[in-house]
């Protein structure tokens, strides 16, 4: 299928690169988590597409093609989503975030419910979140530690957080460093060279939901999942996310860490493609 890609300008006037995967079938727009761009996504887009599915992928402000907001806008990231389903002419979809991209689909769902079919979660954050209303003690072991302090540590060269990086999202922290190579590594380390100078991954575009508090109040169909090699200290965390949102008991992803979707597509896209006929009943 082929992917067209656009700029859709904002009302406030910032500019979101889009591409869409034109199909007859049902939609799903698939978000992007806070250490990638849309480029993750385009092996299970392509995977859905070649089923019928219509999808759309889109870099949020400040990730790669899209530039990042003016220090004066109060845009919010739920309000982008919904100018580019408008731009697009999509009236309802199905919703697949990955971290941080969870966050953005689980605020959508409560916003905007008439907009939403459903949702995937992969290893998802949601807003609001505090280490003071959990019932578990996150605190990450010795390895996850050390790889966060370096990933975040700016006296470090580029080169070096772009390992410590690989080996915390995409290997998992507990995995061998290098467990995923090939061009899911290439491609994981190209994205994040521009993330780790911009830093849009902090609280801009936040659109005050709260969702951590109000989980139990979606109405549209969720499912809550993780990999089985994601950070240790995170799957707690998701474990309570998906018992908040009562609806169905969350599911492992097995073999796979915190970016599924770039480590195994077709594992990707076959969830996506069971939850859109578990809808379709």
């Amino acid at each position: 299928m082929d992917a067209h890609v656009r700029a859709v300008d904002t009302t406030d006037g910032g500019r979101l690169a889009v591409t869409h995967w034109r199909a007859e079938g049902p939609t799903v727009v698939l978000l992007h988590a806070g250490v990638t761009d849309q480029r993750s996504w385009t092996a299970v887009a392509g995977d859905l597409a070649h089923e019928q599915v219509d999808v759309v992928a889109y870099d949020r402000r400040g990730f790669g093609a899209s530039p990042a907001a003016e220090t004066t806008s109060t845009f919010t990231h739920v309000a982008d989503l919904t100018e580019v389903l408008d731009h697009l002419a999509l009236d309802r979809v199905m919703l697949v975030g990955n971290s941080l991209g969870g966050a953005l689909a689980l605020d959508a769902a409560l916003l905007h419910p008439d907009r939403v079919t459903g949702v995937v979660l992969i290893g998802a954050a949601v807003s609001g979140m505090t280490d003071d209303d959990t019932p578990f003690d996150w605190r990450p072991d010795t390895a996850t530690a050390h790889l966060i302090d370096e990933a975040d540590d700016a006296s470090l060269s580029t080169d070096d957080r772009l390992r410590a990086l690989a080996h915390l999202w995409l290997d998992g922290p507990a995995s061998t460093e290098g467990r995923v190579g090939g061009g899911a590594r290439t491609l994981f380390s190209e994205m994040n060279r521009d993330i780790v100078d911009v830093d849009e991954t902090g609280p801009t575009g936040d659109a005050g939901v709260d969702a951590w508090t109000r989980l139990a109040e979606l109405t549209v169909p969720v499912l809550s999942t993780w990999g089985e090699l994601d950070l240790p200290c995170d799957i707690p965390f998701y474990e309570e996310t998906a018992r908040r949102i009562a609806q169905r008991p969350g599911r492992v992803l097995p073999k796979v860490a915190h970016l599924p979707g770039l480590e195994q597509p077709r594992l990707v896209a076959d969830l996506i493609g069971d939850e859109l006929r578990r809808l379709q009943r």
